[in-house]
């Protein structure tokens, strides 16, 4: 319970410095949630025993066009989440999560879209002596996304409304620590939520922009780095960085597409090649192997204010090891500091394998 104590205090927290921010309306809504984890992988089959439940609390400030890309969105919200889920198994323990997170609108603003990217705390990683079973979490502080999709009615009453709907919670360490399995929780969930200031609406403020924009080609540089560990357990973690050029062509004020390259110099390949070498003689890895890799892509990148979300796709072409094949995607945020530097988290996959979290710095030219 002090696990919950504590997040709730920071929760608080957050919800009160953003009100202090602005004076626009804000909500606070509360979510009950059951649902199941998906067997995604044949290797948590074990962790899967009964049915999850939690609670889902959020504060939500509302925005009118007083900004531009306000507008552009639908007037969406955005606001900071807490997540306690009770895992129903012994091994898995309980997570308790804190997010930052957009609500987009749609149906004449009665269906929500929200997406949260947070981190989370799990009560009862693996541990080779006391939890081996625990083959899902690797370390007790998780990433964590969740995606929800509820009927969402506000201010039926004094400010009082209801929402229903669906979520999709998923935990992964993103191979910081080895096993690495994760979990994605689908659950159905129902609440309530509350307006403040509901008596106080100002009215939605009509865009003036310019329907067409334009840009010219931009060219970035992003320097990548972190730690993570191969899917060997216990076998280290390691460092990695990765160097990125890519030009950039804006079509509109909210989407641009890129084309460049990633130059990969990941240390924990180089032990895991060593370790391939020695231990399974018969795959006929020498252990000379180099570890380097470089690919090429393409991406879309959509800009909400000065955040953007960033997918890219991607193919090594050069790429002398075999691990988990030759394509690799990438998804992540990036944050502008004025018009052509930005910080970026980003998560590299191999389809739905994750092999690191990335934290980058860049410039945009």
């Amino acid at each position: 319970m002090r696990y919950l104590l504590l997040a709730f205090i920071l929760f608080f927290s957050l919800s009160i410095s953003a009100q202090e921010k602005e004076k626009n309306p804000f909500t606070v809504d509360a979510n009950y949630f059951y649902g199941t984890i998906l067997e995604h992988n044949p290797d948590i089959a074990h962790l899967i025993t009964d049915h999850q439940s939690g609670l889902i609390l959020s504060y939500n400030q509302k925005t009118f066009g007083k900004n531009a890309w306000e507008s552009r969105f639908n007037y969406p919200d955005y606001g900071a989440s807490f997540i306690y889920q009770d895992m129903k198994n012994e091994y898995l323990g309980e997570n308790y999560g804190l997010y930052a997170h957009f609500n987009f609108y749609f149906l004449k603003r009665n269906l929500k879209f929200r997406i949260a990217q947070g981190i989370a705390y799990n009560t009862n990683p693996y541990d080779k002596v006391t939890n081996f079973r625990n083959n899902a979490y690797g370390s007790d502080l998780l990433s964590s996304t969740y995606i929800q999709l509820n009927y969402d009615k506000q201010n039926i009453f004094k400010g009082l409304g209801l929402q229903a709907g669906v979520s999709i919670i998923h935990y992964s360490n993103a191979n910081f620590r080895a096993p690495n399995n994760s979990t994605n929780t689908f659950t159905f969930n129902i609440g309530a939520n509350y307006m403040f200031g509901y008596d106080e609406q100002p009215e939605y403020i009509a865009s003036t922009e310019y329907k067409k924009f334009t840009e010219k080609i931009k060219y970035n540089f992003a320097f990548r780095s972190g730690i993570n560990e191969s899917d060997v357990n216990n076998s280290g973690q390691y460092p990695f960085y990765i160097f990125s050029a890519y030009a950039d062509k804006r079509i509109n004020r909210k989407s641009a597409f890129h084309v460049g390259t990633d130059v990969f110099f990941s240390t924990f390949l180089k032990e895991l090649i060593k370790y391939y070498s020695v231990a399974f003689p018969l795959d006929n890895v020498s252990g000379d192997e180099d570890y380097k890799r470089v690919g090429v892509f393409v991406g879309h990148e959509l800009f909400i204010n000065k955040l953007s979300f960033v997918t890219q796709l991607g193919y090594y072409v050069y790429y002398p090891y075999d691990f988990e094949g030759r394509v690799y995607n990438r998804i992540g945020l990036k944050r502008y500091f004025g018009d052509k530097f930005y910080g970026a988290l980003t998560l590299k996959s191999h389809g739905a394998k994750a092999e690191a979290v990335e934290f980058g710095i860049g410039i945009r030219l």
